[in-house]
């Protein structure tokens, strides 16, 4: 039997997308160049210092350039109109220049100086220095990992654990300001996992080959609706130097579990032709610990629960992973205003889990007892590939550049799961139990999407692009108890879904007025198949809808030291396949995992008022009302047994205040401190629980960047998070503080650097699941407390690209939100 689901609003969104007609045709057009230097309070030149065009009217990015060893830059053809041009350096405050006009004739701006005592100069021309750690802008925070002590030889889950407003809970699920549903994008491509896929997946990149990772609270309509909680956007580094070149690293950690990884990076650039790969291993033991107590009521007279039965648990999990990461890539200037490029990058994982776990039983009502003693081996295979190719031109006449690019994706991930369950009861041998699992699956990802940018007047601003996207999941799960085909339990599932999409932008600037307004439309066609039957799942499902995601923004300057902006967007969180394959887990006796075919999406508003001061501190308010919240549930489904699902909930209040502030207390010494305040409230009913119920929490974050000179600096990282109420979990508060020293050695081509992770072991989890009928308690631990060892290399020539680098005015927030969904 079929369930269809329809909420067709409006014809397909096509009709908008090919209803839009806008002339990409050569203009008349009036051109110049402009021409600058960029120097030290000293008068030395500053050699590769980022130099950024930006409209006079409301300071958006045009283009980027770098300045070469003379600390000269250019930037050709720009056209007629007002401008502004600023300059900054790793370990220098940003400078800007005055306004200026642009004519028929090309312009030499005043030497931009750049001011900083934290920076060294060597052989008294190149100055380097530090990039901040943490970098606020108005609608994401940009956390720097590149060259971070605290980065070195960490995962880059490791260091999304210690960005400011980010936490992960105890089934890995990632929250931006406590609010989960996050689109989590690398290298502008979404990944299709969530929970413990995405976090081992993370687990697996290392740290060092990152350049930074940007939280984005309220994205416009050119990114994808998904993601109600925001966006976090992983890039990873890319070399722009001339000739041949490259980067050696290695670390080993202890916790006291060893952790080794080890990677090489090249890059090889020339006039026109940037070519580039990278191979990284890790080999990293971890160990898991968790104790569970449960207890099991019966209704009785009164206001008063009976209680029926309790379980305690110890588990114990050490376990492995082994990962293989490599990337190959190429970037081709065709022309002076076009590029073509591609990457292909693939993953290899391989875990290993070998639990024990001890149970006891107890049977309140008939006072008796039961003892449960298992051994739990899992090895888990996870091979993946992607290839992408992209497109950019570029377009110049007399109201600014126009864009037209194009992104073709492909992403294939295999699985391989195998288990082996040995449950002995009361020590008798003879009442053991065994069971095993085979799972296999594969999950394809095709995309391809369309972006274009056309200034309408000085002041007006469209993008429209379309996306279409197509997923298909294939998998089979059999097992078998005591060597015997386990139909109960055997399931085969396929999914696919397919996405059509598409969306235009407004932005309308003036010198102290910005306002952006965007439609995006999509279309989702999902279905899953199972062929064999589980008793009370319904076996296949077909669903098909159409929803509008409006977006707007408004930002107002009233003078150099204030400024507020207002957003207000929609937005969606669809069900992962993995949430929707109705696949059981076996995890132990009285404990199964499973996933939910009747999910339906949620969809949110957000509301959020910004104010600046001063350009570095800022104070907002945010809303946001989330229907049909997705979240992890652990419920009864016997009166000893337990399932550990997703499902959804009726409605999701959520207040946040976030406060930043960026402190300098001395010329060697600055602090980023982020403070979120904000109270979370569920409403709805699982298993014969009525929940209404909400809390207030506060995350606190705060980074020190010390810099010593003589290449030495240092890192002091902690984070905090209060007491937090999520559905049904209420979170024991939590938090840890980390360190970091490094030394930079042989003319800064060669780093070592010492940190260490939760220095006083302050991350493991309370938590408490509470409902009518059942109460469950567990501490989860995990081997947190990491000292690492990390040393790197530069080799090869360290003479940065004078020549342009291709990129459009708003790379950054145009950072393609491909993949599949």
């Amino acid at each position: 039997m079929k369930t269809r689901f329809y909420s067709i609003v409006l014809r397909p969104f096509g009709l908008l997308v090919t209803g839009l007609s806008i002339s990409i045709g050569a203009q008349a057009q009036t051109a110049a160049a402009i021409n600058g230097a960029v120097h030290t309070a000293a008068g030395a030149p500053v050699d590769y210092a980022t130099i950024t065009l930006h409209h006079a009217t409301d300071s958006s990015v045009i283009k980027t350039e770098f300045s070469n060893e003379k600390g000269l830059f250019h930037f050709e053809q720009a056209a007629t109109g007002q401008y502004l041009v600023s300059a900054s350096q790793v370990g220098f405050g940003r400078q800007w220049s005055k306004p200026f006009a642009m004519t028929s004739a090309s312009i030499t701006l005043p030497t931009l100086t750049l001011t900083s005592s934290a920076a060294t100069q060597l052989k008294g021309v190149t100055v380097v220095g530090q990039k901040p750690l943490y970098e606020r802008e108005a609608d994401r925070t940009i956390v720097n990992v590149e060259g971070s002590a605290l980065a070195a030889g960490n995962t880059s889950l490791d260091v999304l654990r210690r960005a400011p407003g980010v936490t992960i809970d105890n089934n890995d699920n990632l929250a931006l300001r406590g609010k989960q549903g996050l689109l989590v994008l690398i290298d502008g491509k979404r990944q299709p996992m969530t929970g413990t896929e995405l976090a081992d997946y993370l687990r697996a990149l290392p740290a060092d080959q990152l350049k930074n990772i940007e939280l984005i609270t309220n994205p416009p309509a050119k990114y994808d609706a998904q993601g109600g909680a925001g966006i976090i956007a992983i890039n990873t580094r890319k070399d722009q130097k001339l000739g041949t070149n490259g980067t050696a690293n290695l670390s080993y950690g202890h916790s006291p579990y060893s952790k080794y990884t080890g990677g090489l990076s090249l890059n090889h650039r020339r006039k026109g032709v940037n070519l580039f790969g990278s191979y990284n291993y890790a080999d990293r033991v971890f160990l898991n610990q968790l104790t569970i107590n449960r207890e099991f009521y019966v209704p009785a007279q009164g206001t008063e629960r009976e209680i029926s039965g309790t379980t305690s648990q110890e588990n114990r999990i050490p376990g492995s992973l082994r990962s293989h990461n490599w990337k190959v890539g190429a970037d081709v200037n065709v022309g002076k205003q076009t590029v073509l490029g591609g990457v292909f990058s693939g993953l290899d994982n391989l875990s290993r889990q070998d639990g024990t776990n001890h149970s006891v039983l107890t049977d309140v009502l008939n006072n008796r007892s039961q003892r449960y003693n298992s051994t739990n081996y899992r090895t888990s295979h996870n091979p993946n590939l992607a290839g992408s190719l992209n497109f950019r031109h570029t377009f110049k006449d007399s109201l600014g550049l126009r864009e037209l690019s194009a992104d073709a994706d492909y992403a294939h991930f295999s699985t391989d799961r195998k288990q082996q369950l040995a449950t002995i009861v009361d020590g008798e041998p003879i009442l053991s139990q065994q069971v095993t699992s085979n799972q296999t699956g594969t999950l394809n990802i095709q995309s391809a999407k369309v972006d274009y940018t056309q200034p309408l007047t000085k002041q007006l601003r469209l993008e429209a692009g379309a996306k279409t996207s197509s997923v298909t999941a294939d998998n089979d799960v059999q097992f078998f108890t005591d060597g015997q085909f386990d139909l109960g339990r055997s399931n085969h599932f396929k999914y696919e879904e397919n996405i059509n999409a598409g969306y235009f932008n407004l932005r309308y600037s003036q010198p102290k007025l910005t306002l952006q307004a965007g439609l995006r439309g999509e279309q989702t066609n999902a279905v899953g198949r199972q062929t064999v039957v589980q008793p009370g799942v319904e076996p296949n499902f077909d669903r098909h809808y159409f929803q509008l995601f409006p977006s707007a923004a408004v930002k107002r300057t009233f003078s150099e030291q204030h400024e507020t902006s207002l957003s207000l967007s929609r937005r969606i969180d669809r069900p992962s396949y993995r949430q929707l394959n109705p696949f059981r887990v076996i995890i132990d006796k009285t404990t199964s995992g499973g996933g939910n075919p009747y999910l339906r999406p949620q969809t949110s508003y957000n509301l959020e008022l910004t104010h600046t001061f001063k350009q570095k501190y800022s104070l907002g308010l945010s809303y946001s009302l989330t229907s049909q919240p997705l979240i992890d549930v652990v419920q009864p489904e016997t009166d000893s047994t337990v399932i550990s699902t997703t499902r959804n909930l009726h409605q999701q209040h959520y207040y946040g205040l976030t406060f930043t502030a960026p402190v300098e207390v001395a010329k060697w010494w600055t602090i980023y401190n982020n403070v979120v305040l904000y109270y979370n409230r569920f409403q709805g009913n699982l298993a014969g629980t009525n929940l209404n119920r909400g809390g207030v929490s506060l995350d606190l974050t705060s980074s020190h960047t010390f810099t010593f000179g003589k290449g030495w600096s240092a890192e002091l990282s902690g984070n905090y998070q209060s007491r937090q109420v999520y559905g049904f979990f209420v979170q024991r508060p939590l938090g840890q503080l980390s360190a970091g020293v490094q030394k930079s050695l042989w003319n800064r081509k060669g780093n070592v650097k010492l940190s260490v992770a939760d220095i006083f072991y302050t991350l493991p989890a309370h938590v408490v699941s509470t409902y009518d009928n059942y109460v469950e308690r567990f501490y989860q631990r995990q081997d947190s407390r990491v000292a690492t060892l990390a040393f790197s290399y530069r080799f090869g020539n360290d003479k940065v690209a004078p020549t342009k680098r291709r990129q459009s005015g708003a790379e950054d927030e145009k950072r393609r939100a491909g993949g599949g969904q």
